[in-house]
């Protein structure tokens, strides 16, 4: 039986909804009228506001101070996804049929090797198929170590529409169970599956489940118990819990996919619970390390969340030492702009714009040399310590002197010979034919690769088919992994199929980063069959050992498709190499050459449809460019790896991190230019310059 509450909270859902309906204004949300809110606290807001505004991303927050019904709300009523959040729903759920006895906690659950998914968690990674778990330790992987095979094996008990059922009872209506993990053909919406994945939910849907199971309104005590329990036991700190005194315990949930991140439950604190919900999506930044700042917001918020209702109500926000690189932009890269240009002698002048650019990681190079520090370009702990306090807007006015002094200073004459003016930092050119370094810059700067890091996913799939011919015509099965890779897509769903040989294209022309997962999926084991792990995993090890054979001594491997991941490097000196050895192959040629290509793919099903990639290098539209292939993300910048010819010979070309799209292009032009002009292709060598090529202000 359910409990008597959830008649009051569909009324006041209903309310609710009528409320937000007259209102779409993103500030923060003005209280409804009920007897569980009261109003938002001003300066909770004034503390909290400028760091939803700052965010790079969508951002929905609610906080609720139970015992006064206090409750700041922004966006609270955005549906919005929750990746593994979803987790804490379904265990309710399970909770509600075990609680009408339709479920036992101690029922066994045999694991089978068709239940056993990629991703968090531990089933499918220490455990064997034929293991027996009761369903009470399915829930605690679930909600703990936010194992999805765990949530596969709980789904299957409780079932995804009773899930829904159960969230449409309690008037969380923007909180749905779309499928199982990795099993998109479970899904029960595929529409909102496409939009947002495995569930989705809003901050007050959330607010009121932590509310109903802190209160002891959900099913009842005994309930309500176990579930905080499960909740207590999550082992993800990076969030909200980041910042909070090691002695506050927290019941709560995360979630973490692509570009979003949630977090969502109750802090303990000596005054009473705090509820909490922090919801992001589409953040530009989808890092997986500690510096992700989804994640770093979610910590801010909690710690100013405790210090306002439980703790020092006047404490500041600490400053995080976030970890900051090309493409990374705000407030904080103003302050480290302002301080490069006084700390750093001589002064680089840089623009204070708040774009982590190539000038300012010039810069962080400079300064990271001058302080004996690692010349990374990587703004870390150790570089934020010797920088010291950051520079403000408001310090001393210059003097007179030091004015007259700054107008004195000038760089020397623009040289008239010598590299053009470029917006990437490093860049390179070689002879294809014979390796031999015609001109380049910084060739052995450390980069992110961004897509470029497909020539090796081509490479090593065209490797093994020069001694499997038919590896080429051999079919290939889109799994749900790859169809839910976040970024460019090759738009091949979950169950359809096509050859290897047509894929290659959706992997190079529209640069599928599903392409790159479904094809180390398939050629994992059989190019590294001795290898550990699944079969992607064998492939991203087999990278890195081709890599190495190839002599690419500063790369890293850490996926297949290149979106940022640490240890996820090169420099433009191993892209050359991996470019002249992709091109001895005729297939790769042909690929890489060719701008748009039609494919009819056909589902288990039995549907056909025709897909026509368009490929990304705007280069091929001009005569005497053969084509290779494009990367773009915010840390890598825009990248580019192309091949040329002219007077019989083919050069390849190397530009990482320039400025945007169009000035890669311009960039990547330029210098063949540059090369081709001065006969550098030739064997002339009175124009060579390798080092300390001028670049574009940010």
């Amino acid at each position: 039986m359910l409990h008597p509450r959830y008649t009051q909270h569909l009324m006041l859902a209903a309310a609710l909804l009528l409320t937000t309906c007259f209102s779409t204004s993103t500030k923060a949300e003005s209280p409804e009228a009920s007897r569980d809110q009261k109003p938002v606290p001003s300066e909770l807001e004034k503390l909290v506001l400028p760091l939803i505004e700052n965010h790079r991303g969508e951002v929905g927050v609610m906080i609720r101070f139970l015992p006064t019904g206090e409750t700041f709300a922004y966006r609270a009523d955005q549906a919005m996804p929750t990746a593994s959040l979803i987790k804490f729903p379904i265990m309710m759920a399970t909770y509600k049929a075990i609680h009408e006895g339709k479920l036992k906690l101690e029922q066994p659950i045999t694991l089978k090797e068709d239940d056993q998914v990629p991703g968090s968690g531990v089933l499918t990674t220490h455990f064997s198929p034929g293991l027996q778990l009761s369903l009470r330790d399915a829930i605690q992987l679930m909600i703990a170590f936010s194992d999805n095979t765990a949530t596969n094996l709980v789904i299957d008990q409780v079932g995804i529409e009773e899930t829904n059922r159960l969230m449409e009872s309690l008037g969380c209506d923007e909180t749905r169970l779309n499928s199982k993990v990795y099993r998109r053909d479970t899904s029960v919406n595929p529409e909102r599956s496409q939009k947002y994945g495995l569930g989705s939910t809003s901050c007050r849907d959330m607010i009121q489940l932590a509310e109903l199971v802190s209160n002891d309104e959900f099913l009842g005590k005994e309930d309500c118990e176990q579930i905080l329990k499960h909740l207590y036991d999550c082992t993800a700190k990076s969030g909200v819990p980041r910042l909070l005194p090691e002695s506050i315990r927290i019941a709560h949930k995360t979630g973490s996919v692509g570009d979003s991140r949630t977090d969502a439950g109750l802090i303990d604190t000596p005054k009473g619970k705090i509820a909490f919900c922090v919801l992001t999506t589409k953040n530009d930044d989808h890092s997986w390390d500690d510096s992700n700042e989804a994640e770093l917001l979610a910590a801010e918020i909690g710690l100013i969340a405790y210090n306002y209702f439980a703790g020092d109500a006047e404490a500041a926000p600490p400053a995080i030492a976030r970890t900051l690189k090309i493409g990374a932009a705000g407030d904080l890269v103003e302050g480290l702009q302002r301080t490069l240009n006084v700390r750093l002698k001589p002064s680089p002048n840089i623009s204070v714009d708040g774009d982590f650019g190539p000038n300012t990681e010039s810069a962080v190079i400079a300064f990271q040399k001058q302080e004996s520090l690692e010349p990374n370009g990587v703004v870390d702990r150790q570089m934020w310590k010797a920088l010291g306090p950051l520079v403000d807007e408001s310090e001393a006015i210059p003097t007179v002197a030091e004015i007259a002094a700054v107008n004195e200073e000038k760089l020397p004459r623009e040289p008239l010979t010598g590299p053009p003016i470029v917006t990437c930092p490093a860049w390179c050119f070689v002879d294809v034919k014979t390796g031999t370094m015609l001109a380049g810059d910084n060739e052995h700067m450390i980069r992110d690769p961004a897509s470029t890091t497909k020539i090796m996913t081509a490479y090593l799939v065209l490797k093994y088919a020069e001694d499997h011919p038919e590896a080429l015509e051999s079919t290939i099965t889109f799994s749900q992994r790859a169809d839910d890779t976040s970024g460019s897509t090759s738009a091949v769903k979950a169950g359809e199929q096509l050859t290897v040989g047509e894929l290659l294209y959706g992997l190079l022309l529209p640069s599928g980063n599903d392409a790159s997962v479904a094809l180390a999926e398939k050629f994992g084991e059989l190019i590294n069959p001795d290898g550990e792990g699944d079969s992607y995993d064998r492939f991203i090890a087999a990278m890195n050992d081709t890599a190495k054979e190839l002599g690419m001594v500063d790369t890293g491997y850490r996926n297949s498709h290149g979106l940022t991941a640490r240890g996820h490097v090169t420099t433009v000196a191993d892209m050359a190499i991996l470019g002249r050895k992709a091109l001895e192959n005729e297939t790769f040629r042909k690929i890489v050459s060719t701008r748009r290509y039609l494919v009819e793919v056909e589902s288990v099903v039995g549907y056909k449809r025709q897909i026509v990639w368009k490929n990304t290098n705007q280069l091929l539209q001009r005569e005497g460019y053969l084509g290779v292939k494009t990367g773009t993300t915010g840390p890598a910048g825009a990248c580019l790896v192309a091949a040329g010819e002219r007077d019989g010979v083919e050069i390849v070309g190397v530009v990482l991190g320039s400025s945007s799209t169009p000035a890669r292009y311009a960039d990547m032009r330029n210098l063949f230019r540059y090369v081709w002009s001065n006969e550098l292709h030739l064997g002339n060598k009175s124009e060579v310059s390798t080092t300390g090529a001028p670049s574009a202000d940010e």
